[in-house]
């Protein structure tokens, strides 16, 4: 009986040890696999009045849904974001552009921002990790990561160092879309980062968006201002006179 009671014991530390391998082992698994992208960035959160428009993936937004912004990321990326004040942590999943304000690295949705207990605050100090990375639009494209019709049609960045002739003015392409609402959304999206002089231009296959009448001397200027809102996708084109 003795011997049978030291046989089961040890079959219960074995098991034990076991179980405790395997926290460790998968738990390694899971956190190699995050892998951080940026630590002691701004976060904030959407306005409620953002409830139910498109994003620029074409995804409405959800508030009350787990998702974020991001001015780069691909879409569909996901993310593990860490309040450093508090130590909490929400999952997220990048499905727009932005957040156009200086300083600042991603917005979350308003269920996101309750998680991670900043609703009072506004904004918090984060960190940023990829769990996974989407295989969406990258910065600057307004359209549906799911669907060809909602996605921008392909533009070049090759002449966006076109010789540029004094006096002349120039637009600044942005996006070109089948779907005009698509247009529409980027256009609202320029507004809002605090540009002017955008505009549209239909052709016979798709919609342009453009900030037009750049002075040639102020083209260079106005691209990194672009760029630097996230608005990457970038044709460069004379004005005819």
């Amino acid at each position: 009986m003795r011997r049978f009671l030291v046989h089961k014991a040890n079959i219960t530390k074995a098991i034990a040890r076991f179980i405790v391998f395997a926290v460790i082992f998968f738990a390694g698994i899971f956190l190699h696999a995050a892998t951080v992208y940026k630590s002691g960035v701004t976060a904030s959160y959407y306005a409620d009045k953002f409830h139910g428009r498109k994003t620029s993936s074409g995804e409405v937004f959800n508030m009350y849904g787990y998702t974020a912004a991001h001015k780069t990321l691909p879409f569909g990326t996901m993310l593990r974001v860490t309040n450093l004040a508090n130590g909490k942590y929400v999952t997220v999943k990048v499905n727009d552009r932005g957040p156009f304000v200086k300083g600042r690295e991603l917005d979350v949705s308003k269920a996101a921002a309750v998680k991670l207990d900043m609703i009072k605050t506004g904004t918090a100090k984060v960190r940023i990790e990829i769990l996974g990375k989407g295989e969406g639009g990258n910065a600057g494209t307004s359209g549906s990561s799911g669907s060809t019709a909602n996605k921008p049609k392909a533009t070049s960045t090759a002449n966006s160092q076109v010789k540029l002739e004094k006096g002349a003015l120039y637009d600044i392409q942005l996006g070109a879309f089948s779907k005009k609402e698509n247009a529409v959304n980027l256009a609202q999206k320029l507004l809002r980062a605090g540009f002017k002089n955008v505009s549209y231009q239909k052709t016979q296959t798709a919609t342009r968006v453009s900030v037009t009448k750049v002075p040639a001397e102020k083209v260079r200027q106005m691209q990194e201002e672009l760029r630097a809102k996230g608005f990457t996708q970038q044709v460069v084109r004379k004005r005819k006179s």
